[in-house]
């Protein structure tokens, strides 16, 4: 009975002792490892970079130019147009009325290669100049007769509808009100680059010739 009682505490510890071997082991395998990780780390360091920089994609620049005409100012206008022939046996005469409505935009697929410029957080847009997007402005539907006496051609009509176009174009297309609708344009412009992020946006107008080439 005591060789049993012997054996047993003898092997008691020795298994306490082979746990405490491996507690060790196990102590001094976590200590390396970590020594290993730092010394790793040295030399290294994390920084964080802000980017300020704020740039339109292509993506978003076609997506603009697909826009295509951009109507700013719309002008409604209706001209008296009115012409006598003098006959042998009396005049004729024809008097219509004309309606019309003269848009006033640009047209975006017109915009020269780098069209938008940005740098940090400004931004300079060059737009296509100013002009009629529809040379076909008179609604015939609603051209009427206000006096017709006489006999009058297809061809006297067209001379009478060439003279109402010149007369709206005279009196529509002015300066006063191009220069309206370029404000127009800016401001549209303006907040559209605002919505994007620009703080400073500058809104510049192509230039045209006498003859409405672009220079």
């Amino acid at each position: 009975m005591k060789k049993l009682t012997h054996r047993f505490f003898s092997a008691l510890d020795y298994i306490s002792r082979l746990h405490g071997l491996s507690l060790i082991i196990a102590i001094v395998a976590v200590v390396i490892l970590l020594g290993l990780i730092v010394w790793g780390l040295r030399g290294t360091s994390v920084g964080i970079t802000q980017n300020d920089r704020i740039s339109v994609t292509p993506t978003q620049i076609r997506a603009i130019e697909d826009i295509g005409e951009w109507e700013f100012l719309s002008v409604s206008d209706e001209e008296l147009i009115d012409t006598v022939a003098h006959g042998f046996f009396g005049d004729s005469e024809l008097v219509r009325i004309y309606y019309g409505t003269l848009r006033l935009g640009i047209n975006l697929h017109e915009a020269t290669p780098g069209w938008i410029k940005a740098e940090k957080d400004s931004v300079v847009v060059r737009l296509p100049p100013v002009k009629l997007l529809d040379n076909y402005f008179i609604d015939e539907a609603r051209t009427t007769s206000f006096l017709e006496s006489g006999t009058w051609t297809g061809q006297d009509r067209d001379v009478l509808y060439q003279r109402a176009c010149r007369t709206m174009l005279h009196r529509c297309l002015t300066p006063q009100n191009v220069s309206i609708a370029e404000q127009n344009a800016r401001d549209q412009f303006r907040k559209l680059m605002l919505s994007i992020g620009y703080e400073k946006v500058s809104i510049q107008f192509e230039k045209t010739d006498r003859r409405g080439d672009k220079k």
